[in-house]
């Protein structure tokens, strides 16, 4: 049995996907995920073979839990979950290492075909993912750096607290570190960026797709 689990912070979207996932032969939901924190959790505990991740998901998105997965969990596949087909958010996934990246709205079938490339271990792209955006990756890797990659995991991580608006407080206890902590790493990462204001700041995280626009 191919041991799945699912990460999506809508409820509805994950009994939709978990009833697909429990029709298709020699697969095993073992646990679902409602945010990035919980996902990397099960991933640790329930040891599944592969992580089906949606990329926006409050407190810590799916590209960055993928970061964490693949660089802690060799064994594990992530399949990227997402409505975006841009070519940013292709780009981003490919370069962490992910398995596969899916539209939510493909086919049914889509979602075995999927699956069932990942366990043979092959990497799949959704179809409406066009061949330009994978030309592009091809040309692209290696030679130009992402407008984030100066950015260090924590950064993001905060960026992305502060982008959903989260305060300085409320981040430090949800990171269980001190004010001071946050602060330095706050002011760092509006350094790398050169953005000064939160405004901006929610402007770029939208950008680089740490949160969706419509939060």
């Amino acid at each position: 049995m191919t041991r799945v689990l699912l990460a999506d912070d809508h409820t509805l979207v994950r009994a939709g996907i978990h009833s697909l996932l429990e029709k298709l032969p020699g697969i095993q939901v073992v646990g679902e995920a409602s945010d990035g924190r919980e996902a990397l959790h099960l991933i640790k505990t329930m040891s599944p073979n592969i992580v089906l991740l949606d990329i926006t998901m409050g407190g810590m998105n799916g590209l960055d839990v993928a970061v964490r997965a693949v660089k802690d969990f060799p064994h594990v596949k992530v399949i990227i979950l997402s409505m975006h087909s841009n070519e940013e958010y292709v780009i981003q996934a490919l370069r962490i290492g992910v398995s596969g990246y899916l539209l939510k709205d493909a086919a049914t079938t889509e979602l075995e075909l999927a699956l069932n490339s990942v366990i043979h271990g092959e990497t799949y792209l959704s179809p409406a993912v066009s061949k330009k955006v994978i030309n592009n990756y091809l040309k692209r890797v290696g030679d130009v750096q992402d407008p984030d990659d100066s950015l260090t995991p924590r950064q993001r991580e905060i960026l992305q607290l502060v982008a959903e608006g989260k305060s300085t407080k409320e981040i430090a206890f949800m990171l269980s570190v001190s004010v001071k902590t946050i602060e330095a790493h706050r002011a760092q990462m509006m350094d790398r960026i050169g953005i000064h204001d939160i405004a901006g700041l929610v402007r770029y995280a939208i950008r680089i797709g740490l949160i969706d626009s419509d939060r």
